[in-house]
C-alpha cells in the first residue's frame, strides 16, 4: 500500500515538473519550438480523440450486457442520474448567487455592434450546428442516429451514448447461446486492448503535458487571452473555481469521502481536461485514473464516467445561465426573481441535453438568444474571453464526473 501511494506521489510530481517545463518552454518565445510543441500537443489531442469515441461505446455496452449477470446496474444508474442533477443544479445557483452579488453592468452599444461581426463569423462556420441548436426539434433529431457508422464518424457523444446502450441492453436481454457468448467475450476483450492502449497513452502523458502547457504560456504571452469584460468574466471564473473548491467538495465530505483524496488521484483527468477544452478526449484517462489510482470498480467507473462525459456539465449550465442573464439584461429585459428562477432550470436542461459539436456552450447559448430575439453582439464581444472560460469549464466538468463516480462507487460498497 505505501509503494502504491509513493508511485502515485511521484507520477504526481512528475506532471507537475512536466507543467513548469512547459510553462517555461512557451514564454521563450521560440518560434520553431512553438510550432513543434504545437504539433505534440495536436498529436496527444487526436490521439485521446481516437480512444475516447470507443471508450465511450465498450464502456456502455459492457456494463449494460453484464445486466443480467450483475443486479446493481439499475442502482447505478439512479444513483448517478441523481448525483448529475444535484451538482449542476449547484453550479447554476452559484452562477446566479454570484451575478446578484457582483452585479456586471451593461456594455456600451457601440462595443455590442462591433461583436455582431464575430458572432456572423462563428454562425457562418458552423451552420448546421448552429441550426440544429436553434430548433428543440432539430436538436433531438440530430441526436438520433440514422446509419451505424454517422455517430461515430461525427463524433456526435449523445448518438454514440444511444447506439451503444442499445447494443448494450441487446446483449444482456438476448438469451444464452453460443453466438451470444461469442459476441459478449468479443466486446469485452476488445474494451481489454483499448484500455492497454489508454495505460500507454497515460504513461506517456507527461510529455503531452509540457506541450499543452507550453501552448497555453505561448497564447498568454502572445496576448491572445485577454479579458474586457471584467465583472462578467469574475461572475464566470469565480462560480466555476467555488464549485469547484467548494461546492463539489462538501458534496463528497457529506458522503464521507476525502475531497483532497479523490483530487489528487485524478489529477491526471483534470490536467488533460484544462489543456484539451474536452471532456470527451479527456475520457480516457478519466476512466483509467478512477480505476488505477481512485480505487474505483470497473464496474462504476466505465459506466459512470461516460454517462456524467455526456450529461454532467457542472461549467455549461453556470456559463449558459450567467451569459444568458447578461446578454439579456443587455437586451434590455428586466430580469425578476421568477424570471432569473426559470432560467436556472433551462440552463440545467440545456447543459445536460448538450450535443457534442464544437464550442457546445456558446452556440447553446447563442441558440437561446437568438430565440429570445437578445443583442447576439454581446456574445461577440464574449467570444475573445471563451479560450479561457472553455478550459476552466472543462476542468469543472471532469472534476465533477470524478466527484460522481467517487459517491457512486461509495454508496454501492455500502450497499454491498
Amino acid at each position: 500500500m505505501q509503494t502504491e501511494k509513493k508511485v502515485k506521489f511521484g507520477q504526481t510530481l512528475v506532471w507537475l515538473a512536466a507543467l513548469v517545463i512547459g510553462a517555461v518552454l512557451g514564454s521563450l518565445g521560440s518560434a520553431g519550438l512553438d510550432e513543434f510543441l504545437n504539433f505534440v500537443a495536436s498529436a496527444y489531442t487526436r490521439l485521446f480523440q481516437f480512444v475516447a469515441v470507443p471508450t465511450i461505446a465498450l464502456a456502455v455496452m459492457t456494463t449494460l450486457a453484464s445486466l443480467g449477470a450483475r443486479k446493481d446496474t439499475g442502482r447505478i444508474f439512479v444513483h448517478t442520474i441523481t448525483y448529475t442533477l444535484l451538482t449542476t443544479l449547484a453550479a447554476a445557483l452559484v452562477g446566479l448567487g454570484l451575478y446578484l452579488l457582483i452585479a456586471p453592468g451593461n456594455l456600451p452599444q457601440d462595443v455590442v455592434e462591433s461583436g455582431m461581426g464575430a458572432v456572423q463569423k462563428q454562425i457562418s462556420g458552423h451552420q448546421e450546428a448552429f441550426e440544429a441548436l436553434s430548433s428543440g426539434y432539430g436538436h433531438v433529431l440530430s441526436v438520433i442516429p440514422n446509419n451505424v457508422l454517422q455517430p461515430f464518424l461525427a463524433g456526435n457523444v449523445l448518438s454514440i451514448l444511444i447506439v451503444a446502450a442499445a447494443c448494450g441492453m441487446a446483449l444482456a436481454l438476448m438469451p444464452a447461446s453460443e453466438n451470444g457468448d461469442a459476441i459478449r467475450k468479443a466486446v469485452f476483450g476488445l474494451q481489454e486492448m483499448l484500455f492497454a492502449i489508454v495505460r500507454g497513452l497515460v504513461w506517456a502523458l507527461p510529455l503531452g503535458i509540457v506541450a499543452f502547457a507550453a501552448q497555453l504560456s505561448a497564447q498568454v504571452k502572445a496576448g491572445m487571452i485577454v479579458g474586457s469584460l471584467g465583472k462578467y468574466l469574475g461572475v464566470v471564473l469565480a462560480g466555476n473555481l467555488l464549485q469547484f473548491f467548494v461546492v463539489l467538495p462538501l458534496f463528497l465530505l457529506v458522503r464521507g469521502i476525502n475531497p483532497l483524496r479523490v483530487m489528487r488521484a485524478m489529477s491526471p483527468a483534470l490536467m488533460m481536461a484544462l489543456f484539451t477544452k474536452s471532456s470527451a478526449a479527456t475520457l480516457p484517462v478519466t476512466v483509467n485514473s478512477a480505476e488505477t489510482r481512485l480505487g474505483a470498480r470497473p464496474s462504476v467507473a466505465r459506466f459512470v464516467c461516460p454517462i456524467c462525459c455526456t450529461i454532467n456539465m457542472n461549467g455549461c449550465a453556470a456559463f449558459i445561465l450567467v451569459t444568458s442573464l447578461f446578454v439579456m439584461q443587455n437586451g434590455g429585459v428586466a430580469l425578476t426573481p421568477a424570471k432569473m428562477l426559470v432560467w436556472v432550470l433551462v440552463a440545467c436542461i440545456a447543459a445536460i441535453g448538450n450535443a457534442g459539436v464544437p464550442m457546445g456552450c456558446y452556440f447553446l447559448t447563442l441558440a437561446l438568444m437568438a430565440g429570445q430575439g437578445m443583442p447576439l453582439g454581446v456574445l461577440g464581444v464574449i467570444l475573445p474571453l471563451y479560450t479561457v472560460i472553455d478550459m476552466i469549464e472543462t476542468a469543472e466538468n471532469v472534476w465533477s464526473d470524478s466527484c460522481v463516480c467517487s459517491m457512486v462507487d461509495k454508496d454501492l460498497s455500502a450497499a454491498a
